[in-house]
């Protein structure tokens, strides 16, 4: 297996990553999003934990809405038994629907608290090395959504954060609210900008310049924070907090 250093955090991670989407499985209830009929059970998902752990792979990202929990949960379950904590990376992510109640799901300060908690329990686990914001929410503030992720941070719940799958401009408007805040947990740069956004963006039509007819993801454009004097950069800065 081929190592290297998780963007500039220090950790050294496999450069494959388990991904965890596919454990869980069950009848999932009527507000559930997903497809059904297509997952790994909890007995089955051993050997291929087991043989991921063999073939040198320390990197395991999961999420707390991939079958509503149970992903996290047989991914503890399996790394609580086969490894030692600390010798493995793991990701998951918040803001997917975990309840049919409003409060539930997004990126409020309240989910945010909450979700962390509830992944911890379910993963067994005291910290997690990597926690994700899994999709754009525009509903809370920005900088409510930004200060409960970094108070994870600071609780040492969280070791890092990151970004699923987003617009380049929303990722460039957050990491510029956490530069201006001074929060070093949130001092994103532009490699990590570049390649942190998920390849399922593609798709979607914003740059860096915000949204508009023509424009490009990150991933398709290549695109990046824009520099501190570039007429994108004065448009992001406008639209932040305090600017």
């Amino acid at each position: 297996m081929k190592f290297t250093t998780f963007g500039k955090t220090g950790i050294t991670v496999s450069r494959l990553c388990l991904g965890c989407m596919s454990y869980g499985g069950g009848d999932q209830p009527d507000w559930a999003l997903g497809t059904r009929g297509w997952h790994v059970n909890k007995e089955d998902a051993r050997e291929h934990f087991a043989l991921a752990l063999e073939a040198g792979i320390n990197f395991f990202d999961t999420a707390d809405v991939y079958s509503i929990g149970l992903s996290e949960e047989i991914t503890g379950f399996w790394l609580r038994d086969m490894a030692q904590r600390d010798d493995i990376v793991v990701a998951t992510k918040v803001h997917g629907a975990m309840g049919p109640g409003p409060n539930r799901r997004g990126l409020s300060r309240k989910h945010i608290i909450e979700a962390c908690e509830n992944s911890l329990r379910r993963l067994q686990m005291d910290y997690v090395d990597l926690y994700q914001i899994h999709r754009w929410d525009s509903l809370p503030a920005l900088e409510e959504t930004l200060e409960a992720l970094d108070s994870l941070v600071q609780s040492g719940k969280v070791r890092h954060l990151g970004a699923s799958s987003m617009a380049a401009w929303q990722l460039s408007k957050a990491a510029l609210y956490g530069e201006r805040a001074r929060m070093a947990s949130l001092r994103f740069d532009a490699e990590s900008l570049q390649s942190g956004v998920s390849r399922g963006r593609a798709r979607d039509d914003s740059s860096v310049h915000g949204p508009g007819p023509g424009d490009h993801s990150v991933e398709s454009s290549g695109a990046r924070v824009p520099d501190r004097n570039s007429e994108a950069r004065r448009r992001i800065d406008g639209a932040l907090p305090g600017g």
